[in-house]
């Protein structure tokens, strides 16, 4: 083989080397923004709340997701944890997902922080990839999570 084949060979490789790493690293930056919520049933395990969440992808990806499992945490103290249903979020853009959401039945009302954690399992192609998203909620978003009113 040529020296010049070698060449374009080494530099191709590097380059998608640094295309994939460039879009694992947008592929981490997804952001998750409440759309909606409301309250489905309120029994003794607790409230159960319909939720939509909007993701938005600023990779190049088309990004596949799975069954997704998050938590809400209050003050360092989980208080809740939901599911969001499998989820094709396309290149540049945004999509809305639904899910519920169950509220454990002795929350302190007197909540300073809420955060929305999980982690998404997303497949690219021949791999996938598991990428964290933490969320923090308006004062207004969050109440809707705490407050049993």
């Amino acid at each position: 083989m040529r020296t010049s084949a070698k060449g374009i060979i080494i530099i191709f490789v590097i380059g998608m080397s640094l295309f994939g790493y460039s879009q694992y690293a947008s592929a981490s930056q997804i952001g998750v923004t409440i759309t909606q919520s409301h309250l489905l049933e309120k029994n003794e395990k607790g409230s159960t709340y319909n939720v939509e969440l909007e993701f938005s992808n600023p990779s190049l990806l088309v990004l596949t997701a799975g069954k997704t499992e998050f938590f809400v945490i209050a003050n360092d103290e989980m208080i809740g944890k939901g599911d969001l249903e499998s989820f094709v979020l396309p290149a540049l853009g945004s999509t809305s997902v639904s899910g519920t959401f169950l509220r454990e039945p002795n929350v302190d009302s007197q909540v300073s922080t809420v955060k929305i954690s999980g982690v998404t399992k997303y497949n690219i192609i021949f791999t996938s990839i598991d990428v964290p998203f933490v969320f923090y909620p308006t004062e207004e978003q969050a109440r809707e999570f705490i407050h049993p009113n």
